[in-house]
């Protein structure tokens, strides 16, 4: 019988300071989130030098809780998972300092993490059965891509957003119709309340890219539209922009998701990242895979915001593959999906 192997994760790439225990990559004993969303609200989205002095404030404080939580000593320990990128430079770096130095301490192996590929492995957390190949929608504040899971730790991009990620796209328009920060959760919660066929917001379809996307004429058009009520005096109704912008969004995402499964002959479909947690995304989701009789995945809502259950996660497949780093290991703000340092 092959023994348990134990995963710390930290995860600290932008306004969350997380650190988690999972066993096997699947098991999660303890999943510890310190967010900044109140503080970031303020300002209307988050502020990278703040985000940094606060996770310097709180890594300690959450791996602690982690370690008591999951009933563990660092001698259980058998790897750290760390995000090193994408993210913001200052906030990731204090992670990868915690990281690196309780690795120099106790010897543990260190196992620099991708902070995507952490989203796209949220889903074997809860969905035991799940095993590559299949296509997952990742789809966040920063990032939007279309990619082939091929095996753990190895993916094919097939699609990426030229421009605006969606959860960037729903941030600018909450804050448009003056619903503030996140926009995601808010955007989510009026549509309910509007018509989604109110207006007619464009859907980009790239010429010789079909799976790529494109987020920023939908956001300009929205603008646009609330430029022309307000000059003519039409009362700008906030539930229905709402509900139509994110049919428009919802109604790309899925289409594009389909279109490539029946072009790669993808069976399983996953979706990662916090717009993940979107209900108009998951029901429009669903639909389109009972339609096409494909198999839909995707995590609870706490594993879809940025948390170190994801990181350990993934780190458990990398530790597996054999990935291991020095102390040399760096922050890496832009780094890209399959990218390795």
């Amino acid at each position: 019988m092959e023994k348990d192997i134990l995963i710390l994760g930290i995860e600290s790439s932008c306004d969350e300071t997380a650190a988690a225990v999972v066993k096997n990559g699947r098991e999660v004993l303890s999943n510890v989130i310190s967010s900044q969303i109140d503080l970031h609200k303020l300002y209307g989205g988050v502020v990278p030098e703040i985000a940094s002095r606060k996770h310097i404030e709180k890594i300690n404080q959450v791996i602690e809780e982690a370690m008591e939580e999951a009933k563990v000593t660092f001698e259980d320990i058998d790897a750290i998972g760390v995000t090193y990128g994408p993210g913001l430079v200052g906030a990731l770096l204090v992670g990868v300092a915690e990281a690196k130095a309780i690795s120099y301490a106790t010897g543990i192996p260190l196992v620099g993490t991708h902070h995507i590929e952490g989203h796209v492995s949220a889903n074997y957390i809860e969905n035991k059965e799940l095993e590559p190949p299949f296509l997952c929608l990742i789809v966040s504040g920063g990032h939007t891509h279309l990619v082939i899971v091929k095996e753990y730790g190895k993916y094919e991009i097939i699609g990426r957003t030229r421009d605006d990620a969606a959860g960037e796209a729903f941030d600018k328009v909450a804050r448009a119709i003056g619903l503030g920060y996140p926009g995601g959760p808010k955007i989510d919660a009026l549509a309910k309340e509007g018509d989604g066929k109110a207006i007619a917001f464009p859907r980009a379809h790239i010429e010789g890219a079909p799976f790529d996307f494109s987020f920023s004429g939908v956001k300009s058009a929205v603008l646009n539209h609330i430029n022309h009520c307000e000059m003519k005096g039409i009362e700008v109704n906030r539930a229905d922009i709402a509900a139509s912008f994110q049919e428009a969004v919802v109604d790309v995402l899925v289409s594009k998701t389909m279109a490539a499964a029946k072009e790669y002959g993808m069976t399983k479909i996953a979706l990662a990242g916090g717009v993940a947690s979107n209900k108009g995304l998951r029901r429009g989701m669903e639909l389109a895979c009972k339609k096409h009789g494909l198999s839909l995945f995707y995590p609870s809502p706490i594993y879809c915001t940025d948390n170190a259950a994801m990181i350990a996660s993934a780190a458990y497949y990398e530790y597996k593959n054999g990935t291991r780093h020095g102390l040399d290991l760096n922050a890496i703000p832009n780094l890209k999906i399959g990218q390795r340092q």
